[in-house]
């Protein structure tokens, strides 16, 4: 944990205090950078060493699981303990926030790091097959019905034909046959690791430059759902299965992943109450510092 801690914390640490001092372009770019490079070579790279055999569906399933659950137990709340009192607006903010994980740029090195490359297919899946869809596909829908612009609807849907992580899933595939030099082998893990280590250094920036902590009852609630009860009923769920070991791990790992960047972008294009979104995506990627701990402690057996 220790380790861990000073990877996720040093690389954070290291984007915040690079995004209070470079210009905000610099963000901008190496996402741009991440999104079409480096996270598509970590796919293809990591996918060479990981174990595919076995009951690797149960992670996109449970993906879509874990969704339906969150975003069902957050409309419950909002209309039995709270009434219905929030606007339209919020209410999206808050479904959101509770159904959709950031299971890539931050769930793939905590992973990674905790389990190793064998379950990284694991882990992948319930990425690509799980959050990928249902942020851009069920999520998008939510937001039409609780916000505003609905303009935007058919370029986040465009967003999932052109995303090149599910493009370089499927050459991944495929490539993992191929043998290559132990040189080309070592260099592209390499890239991999490179590459997720930058998007710690990414989510540092972007942290940096979040303005608003305004709602944090509410986006306490939501993360509560998200980070804490969500995993802990389906953990316990899937040993009751027989999932057992790493492959459980990875699986409640991803699901316990704070809010992701998605959700605020589309709380911006919906027009949704982006006030609580940006303050349940930073108290989040605080709070995984405290329930990392927990998820060891319950599933690692």
């Amino acid at each position: 944990m220790i380790q861990l801690y000073l990877q996720l914390g040093g690389g954070v640490f290291l984007g915040w205090v690079l995004g209070k001092v470079l210009p905000q372009q610099v963000p901008i770019w190496i996402g741009n950078f991440l999104f079409w490079f480096g996270v598509p070579i970590s796919i293809i790279a990591f996918l060479r060493k990981a174990d595919l055999s076995g009951g690797i569906w149960i992670a996109p399933v449970t993906a879509w699981v874990a969704i339906l659950l969150g975003a069902g137990l957050a409309w419950l709340w909002l209309e039995k303990k709270n009434k219905g009192a929030e606007a339209p607006t919020t209410k999206g903010s808050f479904i959101l926030a509770a159904m959709v994980g950031n299971t890539g740029y931050l769930g793939f090195p905590v992973t990674l790091a905790l389990v190793g490359e064998k379950y990284f297919g694991w882990a992948l899946f319930y990425d690509m097959l799980g959050s990928l869809l249902g942020a851009y596909g069920l999520g998008v829908v939510l937001a039409a019905r609780f916000g505003k612009g609905i303009d935007g609807y058919g370029k986040l849907w465009q967003s999932i034909a052109i995303n090149p992580a599910l493009w370089s899933l499927g050459f991944g595939l495929i490539f993992r046959q191929i043998p290559i030099p132990t040189l080309a082998e070592n260099t592209l893990t390499g890239l991999a690791w490179g590459a997720l280590y930058l998007a710690l250094t990414l989510i540092g920036m972007r942290l940096s430059q979040l303005r608003s902590w305004g709602k944090i009852k509410l986006a306490a609630v939501s993360l509560s759902i998200k980070m804490l009860l969500v995993p802990f009923v389906l953990g316990m769920g899937l040993w009751q299965l027989g999932i057992r070991d790493d492959a459980l791990l990875t699986i409640v790992l991803e699901m316990g992943m704070p809010p992701a960047f998605a959700t605020l972008v589309i709380a911006e294009v919906y027009d949704l109450d982006r006030e609580l979104a940006v303050t349940a995506l930073a108290v989040g990627s605080m709070g995984l510092l405290v329930t990392l701990p927990i998820w060891l402690l319950l599933f690692r057996f």
